[in-house]
């Protein structure tokens, strides 16, 4: 498997630059788009003068259930990695509960036998929201029905608040109405409950192993059942809320709930687990404490001998875990895997908070090297910080070290991601996220200067939308507003498209602006047309004009 090179062949070197959550809007900054409330020099006119089209990141194209759906960052690599479309979790999971073949498949007869041949419980653990990001709560509703009906003797749920996918205050608007739902179930005499909970960035949803203390709070939490105590989910966050209200969702502190001074779930010997998360990234660690004999990250006391299962696997090289209710989607003839075979190489860098997402998602889920010889990664620690307190992040260490690299001139094609647009858009701060692009303003002149310096094409564009839209907006575009009169903050993604700018140092290149449906998942073949490749079978189309 490997490219086929263009006759004449004329070989470009090129850098991919991934603004993360960098998407387009026409509105203004007064409903919240802090790219347009930002001074962007650089941008702005990169924008303006040079070749740029915007491409649709969100919804079918990037194969989410429909376009309503948000795109986000890692099927947004997977697609700009594979140059196709593959459906993807949420949507493979929905169908595979639509259809009945999660309840009869292996993995979840063994869920459902395990706790039904010893009397234990099934716990359920995950993102407790509709953002269909990470997770959906109608999947833990299908799950908890099901095992209603097969009899499961007692049900704990691990609820973890969202405020990042959804609006940063919503989680009362999901547990409510759930706890109707969940009433209704026990008058079938079942035994059901919410056993812990907590926001989040707080607790259990760690990634690129940026802060192993996450896990380790979430599993005392969850698995110890150690924490503050409250009668109730809903009681533990009107009480963190009236004791900070300006805590938002994804950051609340964990909660364990009791009765009669005793925590109602904590996980035991014989018990089934099963994360309900279908995304990868933030279901590895939590993964890996519970089924790895050897785990030496924290120390997780006694481990309970359970019967665990994903949603999905979340890594399939590792296989973790090994026992997972719905197969995750098979990308295969990646580009990373294509270049390497025909011996381009390649450089990948990003901070922690994407470095997964340069390597792991844009290869298709697929940890390390295809080959090591011809592909060096380079990982910059993040901060464990909220990121709105350093808009900067590590977008000063990541522009020096890709100077450094353009400089050396060592590879074909380098990529890169800026998590700034993405991870301080997601806390809300509005100020905040138009620091971050200021200051990814002058990345981007630095780099440019270092592309035209050493004759290297530069590709900017993104993954998905976010920094964008940082108000929310009703049906009728205006803004929306708290009881004081003051807009309410915007956490989640968007659904706008992204722009896809060429800079050339030798001004030969143009874009199509006619393209029909124009999306990710034609960068791939672009970036292959710009070096000198012909686009592989399959590919969606290059963008690139040609004549």
């Amino acid at each position: 498997m490997q490219l086929t090179k263009r006759t004449p062949f004329i070989p470009k070197k090129t850098l991919l630059v991934i603004l993360d959550g960098v998407g387009y809007s026409p509105r203004g900054a007064e409903f919240g788009n802090a790219i347009a409330g930002a001074r962007l020099p650089f941008l702005k006119k990169l924008w303006k003068e040079e070749p740029t089209v915007y491409l649709k990141a969100h919804g079918t194209a990037v194969g989410m259930p429909s376009d309503e759906d948000m795109g986000n960052s890692e099927v947004g690599h997977n697609v700009l990695g594979c140059g196709r479309i593959f459906d993807q979790g949420a949507k493979l999971v929905s169908e595979s509960i639509a259809n009945s073949l999660l309840f009869q498949g292996k993995a979840w007869k063994e869920i459902i036998g395990n706790c039904k041949s010893k009397g234990s419980t099934l716990h359920l653990i995950g993102l407790f929201s509709d953002g269909n990001v990470h997770a959906h709560i109608d999947h833990t509703k299908a799950l908890i029905k099901n095992a209603v009906q097969e009899g499961v003797p007692k049900i704990r749920l691990h609820i973890l608040l969202d405020g990042r996918d959804v609006p940063e205050k919503s989680a009362l608007e999901y547990l409510l109405p759930f706890e109707t739902w969940l009433t209704d179930l026990r008058k079938q005499s079942a035994d059901i409950k919410i056993a812990s909970g907590g926001g989040r960035m707080t607790i259990t949803m760690d990634r690129y192993e940026a802060d192993w203390s996450m896990v380790e709070r979430g599993w005392k939490i969850h698995v110890k059942g150690q924490g503050r105590e409250f009668s109730s989910a809903e009681e533990a966050i009107r009480t963190f809320r009236q004791e900070d209200p300006k805590v938002i969702d994804q950051y609340l502190p964990a909660f364990v709930i009791v009765e009669k001074g005793k925590p109602v779930g904590p996980i035991l010997d014989g018990d089934s687990v099963v994360f309900t998360n279908f995304r990868g990234d933030r279901a590895i660690e939590i993964s890996q404490a519970f089924t790895q004999k050897d785990f030496v990250k924290f120390d997780r006391g006694p481990l309970p001998d359970v019967c665990y299962a994903g949603m999905m696997q979340y890594d399939g090289d590792l296989k973790l875990p090994e026992r997972f209710l719905v197969s995750p989607p098979a990308i295969d003839r990646t580009l990373g895997e294509y270049m390497a075979n025909s011996g381009v190489l390649q450089y990948a860098l990003s901070e922690t908070q994407k470095y997964g997402h340069v390597t792991f998602f844009w290869n298709g889920n697929r940890s390390g090297h295809f080959d090591a010889a011809k592909e060096d990664y380079k990982e910059i620690p993040s901060d464990v910080i909220p990121f709105d307190q350093t808009p900067d992040m590590k977008a000063e260490a990541i522009t020096a070290e890709l100077e450094k690299e353009l400089s050396a001139n060592r590879h074909d094609f380098y990529r890169v991601n800026y998590p700034n647009g993405d991870m301080v858009g997601h806390t809300g701060n509005y100020p905040a996220t138009v620091k971050a692009m200021e200051f990814l303003d002058g990345c981007m002149e630095r780099l440019a200067n270092a592309c035209k310096k050493n004759g290297i094409v530069m590709v900017v564009t993104a993954d998905h939308g976010n920094a964008d839209e940082m108000y929310q907006l009703d049906k009728k575009g205006s803004v929306q507003k708290d009881g004081a009169g003051h807009p309410i903050p915007k956490t989640s993604h968007t659904l706008n498209p992204v722009p896809f700018s060429l800079l050339d140092p030798e001004g030969k290149l143009s874009l199509k602006s006619d393209l029909p449906d124009a999306g990710l998942a034609n960068v791939a073949a672009t970036l292959l047309d710009i070096m000198g490749y012909e686009t592989p079978e399959g590919y969606h189309p290059s963008l690139l004009k040609r004549g």
